[in-house]
């Protein structure tokens, strides 16, 4: 050792920082790499920041770039950068003390924080001492910009250090890791390959692992769109979302207020989902000046857009902010809700523009819409613009929007009508619309499981409560004297108030327990009857779906979630002689009327004793034939 070399120990708070990077973390050791590559590139940042204004000389002619070396036989690595430098006095500072810890609760801190995730180390600012967590030893070769002596820091990272002149260094700095035993993997050219491509390749300026540059991959989002040709965009997309075919639609937006933001956003072909291959994770990756923070985030967007690819970057995270303080962080969540609410407004947009091309994107994910709907009440008012579903209004496969539901309805009508069926023609020939076409009231038909579940949850649209035609007590608007007299003549002479009375009474003793009660219905106009809902927040194909969910069978006292009322036509002809029937042999009539109650449970989509109902409709056949 010459005299010209100086040993000093370490600050006490940075021995603490260093015995908890040596001793406690770890796990994820390929993020002390991505430190030292995103402290190069901030180096190189500065100089050509300093470079536009003080016109340096010294070195002015080395590239700025970042240079990676590994010798797997000697074990060690070797980092390197043309930027900024430091000198003597600069190097003592940031390597040889943390100056902003304060006080034992710096380290106290961060101890409790690499207890939940390794990567927090950045958050707090001295990420440089992650190198340990691999090194045996780390020495540091640098040169200030300003042409001083260049100077040499190594340590062991066991409480001392030393520092000393060296001589022949060109501008930049050099950071040179004799690696552990057990980290030899880092003096792998392909380890070290993987890691920048996973974590630097969108650093600004070039990578090179001996000797060939690795982030071969631009930051385009950084860009402005009309300098961005659609070819590269479509090379990002593949890039990024590990993808082989071409995006159907692309956001790429920037904004200053309330953060910092640069998203580029793609929305893929085909929706896996739907396709087999299970469920889908995130596909949206979040960086921080160009350096990835979270893969495939979680947080970064809500669960229900994760069919989403691309990257969002904003400077005004803190760098390498830990996954694990992600969840919990204010500004993330900030973020969050910006580029969610400018997604939805992008969509409804492009539904307004060009409505063909909306309806090929709401065919393919339009589902993972409906289940923000049920799952995210904060987007409800924006999601519910783009929902859309066949109507009574619409022609076979067309789709309105709710908004053009609202337009055309009509005067006095305040409630939004929507009926759930299988197919649009088994709702048209069931009894649930039959007063909605005498009237020419538009209603919704709902044609997937999920549906009615989306809609009530939505609960109302501009305004305008959302209905289901199975729910008991619906009132339809007043209708004209002409529609009226229409609906009169086609449904034909009632029975008499007095007979009707009497008749609900007799078939709910009939029915028992299946129904809570039996009514005329002011709504029927060809079919004999009807199951509607009494429970205002179920609708009958939302209790199929629970029962088959929890398999229950028609027996089960659970099958049968909501209260239900059976209402029938006094005008239907099978209606009328069943009344009569009734006073001559009531035993058949009893069959008659549970076969319709089972018709009407049928056409509800609710579940019947099947082999009871077949042997039932034998008997009437039978009794029908003699």
């Amino acid at each position: 050792m010459t005299a010209q070399t100086e040993t000093r120990q370490f600050q006490a708070e940075t021995r603490k920082v260093l015995d908890i990077v040596i001793n406690s973390l770890y796990t994820e050791r390929d993020i002390f790499v991505r430190e030292l590559v995103s402290n190069a590139s901030d180096a190189l940042e500065k100089f050509r920041h300093i470079s536009l204004t003080e016109k340096p000389e010294f070195d002015a002619h080395v590239p700025l770039e970042i240079n990676i070396t590994c010798d797997d036989k000697e074990h060690t690595l070797t980092i390197t950068d043309s930027g900024i430098g430091m000198t003597a006095e600069e190097l003592e500072t940031n390597l040889g003390t943390i100056a902003h810890s304060g006080s034992g609760k710096f380290a106290e801190e961060l101890a409790e924080a690499a207890k939940k995730d390794v990567s927090l180390i950045g958050q707090f600012g001295v990420g440089f001492y992650s190198a340990f967590m691999a090194a045996k030893t780390v020495t540091v070769q640098t040169r200030s910009w300003d042409g001083s002596e260049g100077h040499e820091w190594h340590s062991d990272g066991n409480g001392s250090y030393t520092i000393k002149p060296c001589e022949g260094l060109h501008r930049g700095t050099k950071i040179i890791i004799e690696l552990k035993d057990d980290a030899e993997e880092y003096s792998q050219k392909f380890t070290l390959e993987r890691i920048i491509k996973q974590y630097s390749t969108f650093i600004p300026f070039p990578v090179n692992v001996e000797g060939n540059k690795v982030n071969t991959v631009e930051a385009i989002w950084g860009r402005s769109k009309s300098e961005i040709t659609d070819e590269e965009y479509t090379e990002f997309y593949k890039f990024i979302g590990n993808a082989y075919d071409e995006p159907t639609m692309r956001l790429h937006f920037s904004a200053d207020a309330p953060l910092a933001i640069n998203a580029l956003l793609f929305v893929p072909k085909d929706n896996f989902e739907t396709l087999g291959m299970g469920r889908m994770q995130p596909g949206v990756n979040l960086y921080c000046q160009k350096v990835l923070i979270d893969q495939h985030s979680e947080n970064i967007l809500p669960e229900w857009l994760r069919f989403l690819k691309g990257a969002v970057d904003s400077e005004d995270l803190p760098l390498n902010i830990s996954r694990q303080s992600l969840q919990d962080n204010a500004l993330v969540m900030k973020l969050r809700r910006v580029i969610t609410k400018r997604f939805l407004k992008y969509l409804d947009e492009e539904a307004g523009k060009d409505n063909a091309k909306y309806m090929e994107f709401w065919k393919t994910f339009g589902i993972f819409l409906k289940e923000g709907v049920t799952s995210d009440f904060e987007y409800q008012k924006e999601l519910a613009k783009l929902l859309r579903f066949e109507s009574s209004a619409t022609e076979d496969s067309a789709m309105t929007s709710l908004q053009e539901y609202v337009d055309r309805m009509k005067e006095g009508q305040e409630e939004i009508y929507y009926i759930n069926g299988p197919s649009r023609i088994a709702i048209e020939n069931g009894p649930y619309i039959e007063m909605f076409k005498k009237r020419d009231v538009e209603i919704l038909y709902t044609l997937e499981p999920i549906d009615d579940f989306v809609l009530s949850h939505l609960g109302e649209f501009d305004g305008k409560k959302l209905r289901s035609a199975d729910q008991a007590d619906l009132r339809l608007p007043e209708s004209t004297e002409e529609e009226a007299e229409s609906t009169a003549e086609a449904s034909g002479e009632q029975l008499a108030e007095a007979v009707q009375t009497s008749l609900c009474k007799w078939m709910k003793e009939v029915l028992g327990e299946k129904v809570k009660d039996v009514k005329p219905s002011s709504r029927l106009v060809d079919s004999p009857a009807m199951i509607v809902n009494v429970d205002g927040h179920m609708t009958s194909s939302m209790e199929r779906i629970m029962a088959a969910q929890s398999k229950m069978g028609p027996d089960n006292p659970m099958a049968m979630a909501s209260k239900k009322d059976m209402e029938i036509n006094p005008a239907n002809p099978l209606i009328k002689k069943m009344a009569d029937l009734r006073a001559k042999d009531q035993d058949f009539a009893k069959e008659v009327a549970e076969q319709i109650y089972d018709n009407a449970m049928i056409q509800a989509g609710l579940l019947v004793d099947h082999q009871e109902m077949v042997n039932r409709n034998y008997r009437i056949l039978e009794r029908m034939a003699s």
